[in-house]
């Protein structure tokens, strides 16, 4: 249900609403709006229809929620969400790139891509330290010495950092390294670590499961809002199909539609969606032209080495070229990059 406050309403009236819904054993999450704040109540559903919210001072109405995603519905924040990631706004005008090396590999060369990306025009270098791989015996990551690096690179570019988490426990460090926590796909249903992310406040970056509808996919989101986290940026980076002949099928029409239906951010990773380096740059376009709020590309100084995904990563000149591009086309639906 949202509580809709009518203007002018007391910080005690708030307070004393929120002291009652509590007391209902429910949950408030508020939203202060530029003309209207809002409050969310969140628990169970007979619990709501027992207590006759809108009679509370400074209430000027109580509305269900419809859609069974109550806290990143449009329903309960018309506004678009901007995540502020120590001054990079990411769900405004400017669309933001975020670029690097699918994983941590050593210092020199993750550096040294750093800067490549940071010259191309990108703003936040992502990198994996912890890898979720298909297979056991698959490259890893280097863990908390990967996560060194990657500070280490920030120190040295000035990038924020995005990165993987898989474990719950491993949350202390990246409360010390990242700047967003990333949520893979293969986690994205894991609602033990949901909890986990959505228990601080740091930036998360959920990606859309391999096979997830775009309801499971916002119930996902759900999750790390109702823990508390309101700071979620949506990642669409393609899902299984029947098709082959790229590694994902990328589906841009979640784009335009979860910003119909969510206030939320979203950005597209075309890397992981065709897992081809022919596809990325066009796919990187059409992301940018169906509205997407930032990319996140993987670029690595020479993919023949790479420890993993070599066969989807740009080279630094390539990169640097799409930045060029993208601008153009930023330009033509009225963004800039």
């Amino acid at each position: 249900m949202i509580i809709v406050l009518k203007p002018g309403t007391t910080e005690r009236e708030i307070e004393h609403i929120v002291k009652r819904i509590r007391e209902m054993n429910l949950t408030p999450h508020m939203v202060r709006g530029t003309e209207r704040t809002v409050i969310a109540v969140i628990g169970d559903e007979r619990d709501l229809q027992r207590h006759p919210l809108a009679a509370l001072p400074g209430v000027e109405e109580a509305l269900p929620i419809l859609s069974p995603y109550k806290l990143v519905s449009r329903e309960f924040k018309k506004e678009t969400t901007v995540v502020d990631v120590d001054g990079i706004k990411i769900g405004g005008n400017k669309v933001v790139v975020m670029a690097g090396p699918c994983s941590v590999e050593n210092q020199e060369r993750l550096t040294s891509i750093a800067q490549e990306v940071k010259a191309g025009g990108a703003l936040i270098l992502r990198g994996g330290a912890f890898k979720p791989r298909t297979s056991p015996y698959s490259f890893q990551g280097l863990g908390e010495e990967g996560l060194e690096y990657l500070s280490e690179a920030k120190r040295k570019t000035g990038l924020l950092i995005v990165t993987e988490i898989m474990d719950p426990r491993d949350m202390p460090l990246m409360m010390k390294h990242a700047d967003i926590i990333q949520i893979g796909a293969r986690n994205m249903q894991n609602f033990r670590l949901l909890a986990e992310v959505g228990s601080y406040s740091k930036p998360v970056m959920l990606k859309r499961g391999l096979s997830a509808t775009i309801k499971e996919f916002l119930l996902s989101a759900e999750y790390i809002l109702a823990a508390g986290n309101h700071q979620v940026i949506l990642c669409e980076r393609g899902i299984r199909s029947f098709e082959t002949a790229t590694r994902n099928t990328l589906d841009l029409s979640a784009v335009p539609l979860i910003k119909q239906i969510s206030h939320l951010p979203i950005i597209v990773d075309p890397s992981h969606a065709v897992g081809r380096t022919d596809l990325v740059v066009p796919m990187a376009k059409a992301a940018i032209a169906a509205g997407a709020d930032g990319l996140i590309i993987e670029v690595h100084s020479n993919p023949e080495e790479a420890y993993c995904d070599g066969e989807q990563a740009l080279l630094p000149t390539t990169f640097k070229t799409l930045m060029s591009q993208l601008k153009r086309v930023a330009a033509a639906v009225d963004r800039e990059i």
